[in-house]
Formats: C-alpha cells, sequence, structure tokens
C-alpha cells in the first residue's frame, strides 16, 4: 500500500517552519536538503527534517497537511516538541554524503 507523509521542515530550533506533504519522504527531503526546488525551503534554508507523520491515503494527507498550515505556531510548535522536544534532524542518517 502507497505511504503518503505530512513534514516539518526547520532550519534551527524554534526557527522558521514549513508545513509539506508528499509520497515519498526521503527523496523530498533531499530535495530541501539539497535546495533543488526554489521556494521558501531553500529561502529560508530549512533542511532539517523535524516532524512527519504518515497515512496511506492522499486525500487524509492532504486534509491533514491544510489542517496543520491554519494553526497557529504556538500549535505547530507543540505537535513538534510532542514528537521530538530537542527538534533534532529526523533524517540524520538517511545519506551518505550530506
Amino acid at each position: 500500500m502507497k505511504q503518503f507523509y505530512v513534514y516539518i521542515m526547520s532550519n534551527r530550533k524554534h526557527g522558521t517552519i514549513y508545513t509539506g506533504m508528499t509520497n515519498d519522504l526521503e527523496r523530498r527531503v533531499l530535495e530541501h536538503k539539497k535546495k533543488l526546488v526554489d521556494g521558501f525551503t531553500k529561502k529560508y534554508n530549512l533542511t532539517k527534517l523535524v516532524y512527519f507523520e504518515d497515512t496511506n491515503s492522499a486525500l487524509s494527507t492532504i486534509e491533514r497537511e491544510k489542517q496543520i498550515k491554519g494553526w497557529l505556531r504556538s500549535k505547530k510548535v507543540a505537535l513538534i516538541e510532542a514528537q521530538n522536544p530537542e527538534w533534532n534532524d529526523l533524517s540524520h542518517g538517511w545519506y551518505n554524503d550530506l
């Protein structure tokens, strides 16, 4: 079954955050880290994966992404810190050349 992900990227603890969705988390995070796509994450150097959740429904993933994007920053921070209180890069060790 296909997996879909809602994820949050940041540049440091309590720094700028970006919420996105993808069907290939490792590929998408690598694109952010290598700044392969122009946009918000490239402009603000958001290279740390600080939160993600997965589903097997594209529709529910889209709905969840919209829900999180609509939250106040404080609620997004609470979501991140419930899973990752130190704001560690959850993709650490995924890529050999980074």
